[in-house]
């Protein structure tokens, strides 16, 4: 039997290194595997990496962004390497340096010219006129190629990559869209929606499949029963449960949905790692090349139709 395949790519920032070794190493042991991918969905560094392998980019040709570039999108300011004094006013990086990486990958490229399909999730500000509920609003924004309309055929996947990477507190908002971890940092089961979609991925649910890459765990708890905090108290947990909590919601409706038909492979931290955390970058290589993958391997080989070595 012949499955729609999804890759479903997590957020994370610097830590989207991880998931390229992950997958690199996948590839070595069932070779050609990204190629029986039907849909690759990705959130923030997770969209940037689906939007390369769309374009027929290898795990380790993207990876090369975050080991050549990283240094320089996450590169800090002189009033950082003081101090957070401005860190109340403005976002701590600039997004030029991720711009013009992406620029070099993937020069003019836009949806349409993809080898295949993708489902990018952002959050547009502002909707610019009135909504099919009669409203102007705020709302997600889903960015695909399928040709049906309506499509994002048109769009830059350099204006996709960055409006999907706009992490608040991070980068500046760009184009009037903010980071898609705010609403689906694993974008999974908004694939499988779209998978389903009639008018797009036209496929039933028992013909689907999702291999979900995460960006790594760090386990965080609050020690209290009882507290009786405000926005100063709450400000630093919000963005880390807001994205650690969409995640964990995806993960569960797939398990439930799809049964053994999703496959969901991330790492386990032993320290905080930063979405900025550049330094880190040979402890993310080590974590991916140590993490067991029997599983994963043996889940390709059932669903991919291929059996690996």
């Amino acid at each position: 039997m012949a499955y729609f395949n999804i890759l479903s790519l997590d957020g994370g920032g610097i830590r989207g290194l991880l998931s390229c070794r992950l997958l690199e190493r996948l590839d070595r042991l069932s070779p050609g595997y990204l190629d029986k991918v039907n849909l690759f969905a990705g959130t923030s560094t997770g969209g940037i990496l689906a939007l390369g392998l769309a374009a027929g980019l290898t795990p380790a040709e993207i990876g090369d962004l975050y080991q050549k570039d990283g240094v320089k999108i996450f590169a800090k300011n002189l009033w950082d390497k003081v101090g957070d004094i401005d860190r109340l006013y403005y976002p701590d990086y600039k997004n030029f340096a991720l711009e013009e990486a992406l620029k070099r990958r993937f020069g003019d490229m836009r949806l349409g010219d993809l080898k295949k399909k993708v489902l990018i999730s952002s959050f547009r500000l502002d909707s610019g006129k009135v909504t099919k509920m009669g409203v102007r609003s705020w709302k997600p924004k889903f960015f695909q190629n399928f040709e049906d309309d309506p499509s994002d055929c048109d769009e830059k996947v350099v204006d996709v990559a960055m409006r999907t990477s706009a992490a608040p507190t991070y980068f500046p908002v760009y184009q009037g869209f903010t980071d898609g971890g705010v609403v689906a940092n694993n974008p999974s089961m908004c694939a499988v929606a779209q998978a389903l979609d009639k008018k797009t991925g036209k496929q039933e649910l028992d013909n689907v499949t999702v291999l979900s890459i995460g960006t790594g765990v760090l386990p965080k708890y609050v020690e209290s029963a009882n507290e009786n905090w405000g926005y100063l108290q709450w400000a630093p947990h919000l963005i880390t449960i807001l994205i650690d909590g969409v995640a964990g919601v995806a993960d569960y409706q797939c398990k439930q949905v799809l049964g053994p038909r999703y496959m969901r492979l991330d790492v386990l931290f032993d320290r905080d790692i930063g979405m900025d955390n550049v330094d880190e970058m040979p402890y993310l290589v080590q974590l991916a090349d140590q993490k067991e993958i029997d599983a994963t391997k043996e889940w390709l080989s059932t669903y991919y139709g291929e059996k690996v070595s």
